[in-house]
């Protein structure tokens, strides 16, 4: 069951509770900022985004003429959210939204330089840089730095029976299976990694925008994927999980989702990698056309 945050008052700066009800709301400002930015939309804007990671980052969300949701970074920096475009926002306004929460973050390419002249610290971390990659790579894993994807992929159609399902409700037992096997695999206790957020996911997929499959292998549930479509044709991978046993099992699932029929797939976007280095090396293995910076925005010299 999805795990919320305990209710602060609205008043004193504290914002309130970033609740499902509010996607309403929130999510057309969301989709107002990243208007027109196709395959370069960073994926922390949306707001089953938000709400899913609602507790590692301790969102509250602040109503207003200059709306935003603060809360921590995965670096532990302060930092506010923005909903709405810092391009159409008075200087004052952006400074007094900085000097109370922190600084403001993601910012977008264009947003970025239309802030460069400011009195603020304007960069970009490397660790929270987006992973974007055309689909075709997937469809095709072709050429030498590819070839171990391909090959991974073709021996688990080799060595099992596959079969792949879209996925439901109805499903979500069978891909907590796949969860609690995928975090015993990994060495993770119940609620590290992504767990929860994984969890509320799976009983929320529709609710959140999130369309994917379950993936069998012999019959067994063997993985799953869940993506969100952040622009037409340009998808953003939340979640993939896969058994060890069925190796070659993420590949495969990568290759499906880029090969579906039934939707425009152009792009995919695997988030940032948070700077740590297995991420980063498997992230870098499937060779991105991009890695998509993401801006802050900062008191200079921390103050």
């Amino acid at each position: 069951m999805p795990v919320s945050l305990a209710s602060e008052p609205a008043d004193a700066g504290k914002g309130s509770e970033l609740t499902l009800g509010l996607a309403p709301r929130i999510a057309p400002m969301l989709a107002r900022r990243t208007d027109g930015l196709a395959e370069r939309t960073p994926a922390d804007l949306t707001f089953g985004n938000l709400w899913l990671f609602r507790g590692a980052h301790r969102w509250r969300w602040h109503d207003g003429a200059w709306p935003c949701i603060s809360g921590l970074a995965y670096d532990g920096q302060r930092l506010a959210l923005p909903l709405f475009d810092v391009r159409e926002a008075p200087l004052d306004e952006l400074s007094a939204i900085v000097t109370r929460h922190g600084g403001l973050f993601p910012l977008c390419e264009r947003e970025a330089e239309a802030v460069a002249s400011s009195p603020f610290e304007l960069k970009a971390c490397r660790d929270d840089a987006d992973y974007i990659y055309p689909a075709q790579q997937f469809r095709l894993y072709r050429g030498r730095a590819l070839q171990k994807k391909a090959n991974l992929m073709a021996q688990l159609r080799t060595a099992h029976r596959l079969e792949v399902e879209q996925y439901g409700a109805h499903l979500r037992d069978q891909a907590v299976e796949v969860l609690d096997g995928w975090m015993r695999d990994k060495g993770k206790a119940p609620g590290d990694a992504d767990d929860a957020a994984c969890r509320d996911a799976l009983s929320l997929a529709p609710e959140l925008r999130l369309d994917g499959f379950i993936h069998w292998a012999d019959g067994q549930p063997a993985g799953f994927l869940l993506a969100e479509e952040l622009q037409p044709g340009v998808w953003v991978i939340r979640f993939a999980k896969g058994l060890v046993r069925f190796k070659g099992i993420a590949q495969y699932m990568f290759h499906h989702f880029a090969c579906r029929s039934d939707r425009q797939v152009d792009w995919l976007n695997f988030e940032q990698d948070l700077g740590l280095v297995s991420f980063r090396h498997t992230k870098l293995s499937y060779r991105p056309a991009i890695l998509l910076p993401k801006w802050r925005l900062m008191p200079r010299n921390g103050n």
